[in-house]
């Protein structure tokens, strides 16, 4: 399926993952990650980018930012392709080093940003890059030692952090160390970085799966609906297909009529269908699940029974999702009965 387009104006929170093309080193030494400190500093600065967290390892990197006169891609572009002349000059190579394509999660800030400042400055000490918060205090190479103030960073901002523990440094580095230190028993994050299209609300199956919700965002119903409002926004947002296009989709894709699928029925094919049209509308299409309902006369439980439903079907058929969502191409009937 094609890829999405990126959330992608100034002001918003991102945490962008990057990793090394086929998981290759992308620093070989100390050299390489100073030198590509020195441009993301320099960058922060020129650009205005507020700067909350980031984390240097074998292989990838994370930063937490917030663009604001640029948008993230002119930001990432100058940062990695200017690493990457350095690094190819120096190392007497050629080609790629980065993957094509970046990670970006839009964060809902006031929720996720302290969560997101601890994993992201955690993660040297869960690869093991150091074995001790002692060690991390002063690890030159992460965000951390830069809000414990023992080492520089011109474009971190460490007061914004700071002082959401105290108003006196002191204390307030403190109390950041001690939340720091908690989070470490909690492993890897995956609902912070990965989880799929459901990441922002966890693995409810309640009346929370009628939220609005992306795969491109970290953050509540209501922040993904603020999103929709935004100018730049829009149409990254719109569902690819209406309901009504999906209903059509789905009837021809498993032999059900449209109107079979729109009204209450206990029949075998009708409720997959069902159960197929309400998991590619809430899950892949990021439509509300009480639109949805609303349509097919069902419930928020209803709904919710219809989507894991559907997702048992996915799983037993996995090709149905790129047939039933693919614009451009002619879906063949499944035969469930095979």
């Amino acid at each position: 399926m094609p890829r999405t387009a990126r959330l992608d104006i100034p002001g918003l929170l991102q945490h962008v993952i990057v990793r090394g093309i086929e998981k290759r080193p992308i620093f070989l030494d100390d050299e390489d990650r100073a030198a590509f400190v020195e441009r993301f500093s320099t960058l922060l600065v020129d650009t205005g980018t507020h700067c909350y967290a980031w984390a240097l390892m074998t292989n990838h990197f994370h930063v937490l930012i917030v663009p604001q006169r640029e948008t993230l891609a002119h930001f990432m572009r100058r940062l990695l392709t200017g690493y990457v002349v350095t690094f190819n000059r120096r190392h007497n190579r050629v080609g790629h080093l980065f993957q094509n394509r970046y990670k970006s999660i839009v964060c809902e800030e006031e929720t996720y940003l302290l969560q997101l400042v601890r994993y992201i400055h955690l993660n040297p000490l869960r690869a093991g890059l150091v074995e001790t918060m002692a060690e991390l205090d002063h690890y030159p190479w992460c965000g951390h030692s830069v809000l414990m103030g023992n080492v520089k960073l011109a474009g971190q901002g460490t007061k914004e952090i700071l002082k959401r523990f105290s108003r006196g440094p002191v204390k307030a580095r403190a109390l950041y160390r001690q939340f720091v230190a908690d989070g470490i028993d909690q492993g890897c994050r995956d609902d912070l970085v990965g989880g799929g299209l459901r990441r922002s609300q966890g693995d409810v199956s309640s009346t929370e799966d009628v939220e609005s919700f992306d795969a491109r965002v970290l953050g509540s119903g209501a922040f993904v609906e603020q999103l929709r409002q935004q100018e730049g926004l829009q149409d990254k947002l719109d569902p690819a297909m209406s309901l009504s296009q999906l209903i059509d989709r789905v009837g021809s894709l498993l032999n059900v009529s449209p109107e079979a699928i729109r009204r209450p029925s206990k029949a075998r094919l009708p409720a997959l269908a069902r159960g197929l049209v309400c998991y590619l509308a809430v899950r892949k299409l990021k439509l509300k699940g009480i639109a949805v309902g609303e349509t097919l006369c069902l419930g928020p439980s209803g709904v919710s029974l219809a989507i894991r439903r559907g997702e048992r079907l996915i799983l037993e058929h996995p090709e149905v999702v790129e047939q039933a969502l693919a614009l451009d191409q002619f879906c063949f009937p499944i035969d469930l009965n095979s």
